[in-house]
């Protein structure tokens, strides 16, 4: 796993090492900078700060940061929401009865052929629930890690300063003494009260972090999630293939290793 981790992160810095090679010979020859995007937002602060320190190229951000700070928008932004995609899929293929349900939300509150608008999600409740559940049971990551900056006692546990801090998200997701006998089992009307209610406020759900470092990308992800899922369950009904073998591997994220086949079929209203 961590050679495959390896090369995707060699792969991803030589595509963002490109990109802003052509962006800087497009400042160079004099061209304005696009500023529609995160990377030419970073690019022209960047410049800004170096003309405004006598061209010092010393001051604001290396090549090297700018590259970290776009793969994680790049990961929160996309890599997050894709795999929730997938799982959901894969489970409302499993799970029928819900995927109708969730079809009857979406004609009932956004309707078979308009464009799902950012108040219609808000009220999509039963799209929601399937959303939070697949986000219990296939997290986009399997755990969080922490270091302590004191010495700190948790439970009885007595933790020294500087050392990493391991929670296992997938597990406790999983844990029967939390969720219950079923909680293997994907039944998305345990969030019909929202997540405080069904947690009853303990720290039992964390499928994004927790704490001040909590994912900066998880309001987005699950808007994001809400209009591509509705927009499919809106033209299409779907099915796994039979080919299909569910195989949960953690690569950056926990995601199929064999990929989710999945046959579409178009809708007719």
């Amino acid at each position: 796993m961590n050679k495959r981790m390896k090369e995707i992160n060699k792969e991803i810095r030589v595509l963002i090492m490109d990109i802003i090679n052509k962006r800087e010979g497009t400042i160079k020859a004099g061209d304005n900078i696009n500023k529609d995007d995160l990377l030419g937002v970073l690019l022209e602060s960047n410049s800004k700060e170096i003309k405004e320190h006598g061209n010092n190229k010393n001051v604001g951000m290396s090549i090297e940061e700018v590259i970290e700070e776009s793969k994680l928008f790049y990961f929160v932004g996309q890599e997050t929401t894709a795999v929730l995609l997938v799982w959901a899929m894969v489970l409302l293929s499993h799970n029928q009865n819900w995927q109708n349900r969730a079809r009857e939300e979406v004609l009932q509150v956004i309707g078979s052929n308009n464009t799902p608008t950012f108040d219609a999600l808000m009220h999509l409740h039963v799209v929601t629930m399937i959303l939070l559940e697949v986000l219990r049971l296939y997290p986009p990551s399997v755990e969080m890690s922490r270091i302590t900056y004191k010495k700190t006692q948790l439970g009885k546990l007595s933790l020294p300063a500087g050392i990493d801090v391991y929670v296992p998200i997938l597990l406790v997701h999983h844990e029967k003494e939390l969720w219950g006998d079923d909680a293997d089992e994907f039944k998305p009307e345990r969030f019909s009260g929202g997540v405080s209610k069904e947690t009853n406020n303990r720290f039992t759900y964390f499928p994004f972090g927790a704490g001040p470092r909590i994912c900066i990308g998880q309001n987005f992800a699950m808007m994001e999630s809400k209009l591509a899922l509705s927009l499919i369950l809106q033209h299409f009904t779907f099915e796994l293939s039979s080919s299909y073998a569910h195989d949960p591997l953690t690569y950056a994220t926990l995601q199929p290793q064999s990929g989710a086949h999945v046959i579409l079929r178009k809708c007719r209203y």
